[in-house]
């Protein structure tokens, strides 16, 4: 049972929940956590460690809660804190054989592991799948987490829809997804053609409209959040973001990922409701750390 308070009320979870946050979501750094009361893991590592503590810290989660780093590809705002954060806490980290020799990380070899495509990798009552994905690195994979029944799914740095991303997609009862750039502001930008035509290729990133698109075709009427990810600094705008997808949300909780601060922990459901039990609470102490 997990049990969390805020002013007034408690309420009970008797069924497994994940929780999920973004730690940092852009170019300048990636890093998103997934896990449940037992346990939990890193998708990709993009900020130091000690921001990646002190950001969970700030949100009640405990490094020790984490077992494992998952890595989607090689780029630095993926993988610049993997080092540091493995070796500290000796974690394993998950990666392609590909990637580990593109990136050329600095991981001590015993908590060096590989995974495979649509093979699930057990951690403790978690499992992850990776799956393939269109982007411009070497072998590129994005993740999806199971606890039970709940779903939690990692959908960034992707060029295009293509069927496994829509697979997984659908399944998700959350989704990190990406939304990196306004069309009309990147083609209208000051950025050189090349990095203009990389962006919006099919090995780039996801823009506003595609990922709007895959959100509206193909959500399960049991995707609760929907955080949107991964947006450009220079072509996109957090407001302009949530302004396009809440006017399509629906019953999907929408929040939008920032480039320089964490986002609230989320609570995934199989059931979307939680039964408030009225109980007086010391106003003093108004919630309790999750973990």
């Amino acid at each position: 049972m997990i049990i969390l308070k805020i002013p007034g009320f408690t309420y009970f979870w008797t069924y497994m929940s994940l929780f999920i946050t973004s730690l940092n979501s852009g170019s300048n750094g990636n890093c998103y956590y997934l896990g449940n009361r037992h346990e939990a893991v890193l998708v990709d590592a993009g900020i130091s460690c000690r921001e990646t503590e002190k950001r969970m810290k700030r949100l009640g989660l405990s490094m020790q809660m984490v077992k494992a780093i998952f890595v989607s590809h090689e780029h630095a705002d993926h993988i610049t804190g993997i080092p540091g954060i493995s070796k500290k806490y000796q974690l394993p980290v998950y990666i392609t054989e590909a990637t580990f020799k593109s990136g050329n990380i600095p991981i001590e070899q015993h908590l060096v592991h590989s995974f495979h495509a649509h093979q699930p990798i057990t951690i403790g009552t978690l499992s992850i799948t990776a799956f393939p994905k269109f982007h411009d690195a070497s072998d590129p994979h994005s993740f999806i987490v199971t606890c039970e029944n709940i779903h939690a799914g990692v959908f960034t740095d992707i060029g295009s829809t293509c069927e496994h991303v829509i697979h997984y997609f659908k399944k998700c009862h959350a989704a990190f997804l990406e939304s990196n750039y306004c069309e009309e502001m990147l083609a209208n930008g000051s950025y050189p053609v090349f990095l203009k035509n990389r962006i919006s290729g099919d090995n780039g990133h996801l823009s506003n409209a595609q990922a709007l698109e895959l959100f509206m075709k193909h959500k399960g009427r049991h995707l609760s959040h929907l955080i949107l990810s991964h947006l450009s600094k220079n072509n996109n705008s957090m407001k302009l973001v949530e302004q396009i997808f809440s006017e399509y949300a629906g019953s999907t909780q929408i929040i939008v990922a920032s480039r320089y601060k964490e986002t609230a922990v989320f609570c995934i459901d199989e059931k979307p409701q939680s039964v408030p039990v009225k109980r007086k609470i010391n106003s003093n102490k108004s919630q309790l750390s999750l973990f």
